[in-house]
This record gives C-alpha cells, sequence and structure tokens, in this order.
C-alpha cells in the first residue's frame, strides 16, 4: 500500500532544481518540489509527500485532519497487540 503523508516546508534548499527542508510530524525530510505547479512550494507551504516527492499541495486544515487520522491509525495498531 502507498501513502502520502503531510509535511510542511521550511526551507528552500535549491531553488533551481525545486529541493526542499520538511518538516513531517517533526522530522525534517528532504522533498523534491517538481511535481509542484511553479507557484507552488514556497516556506509554510503543506505539501502531500510520498517516496521523497511533493505530490500535492494542501491547506493546513486538511494537513492537520490527515495527520490526526493518521495518529489514530497509528495508535489503533498499538492497543490491538498483546
Amino acid at each position: 500500500m502507498c501513502i502520502g503523508v503531510p509535511g510542511q516546508i521550511i526551507e528552500i534548499i535549491e531553488s533551481a532544481e525545486r529541493i526542499a527542508q520538511v518538516d513531517i510530524s517533526g522530522r525534517l525530510r528532504t522533498v523534491d518540489l517538481g511535481l509542484l505547479s511553479p507557484d507552488e512550494g514556497a516556506v509554510g507551504d503543506w505539501v502531500l509527500v510520498h517516496a521523497g516527492l511533493a505530490i500535492s499541495r494542501m491547506d493546513a486544515d486538511e494537513a492537520q485532519s490527515t495527520l490526526t487520522l493518521l495518529r489514530e491509525i497509528d495508535q489503533f495498531g498499538k492497543e490491538e497487540q498483546p
């Protein structure tokens, strides 16, 4: 199964190559912004990240809702283990 995870752009590392530092749940990841349109991908933007690529821009409310659901899924799996 493939899943995209919301992250917030913290810093543009390479503007010509569109590479950014993205905070994904407190962990910094290097992410390629090349799949986004040229006007997307500014510092502070929320993006959906899959396999090191930002695949779409998302608003902050949608990002927070998705993160909440992912945390609930993670917690559910832990509750089921003996």
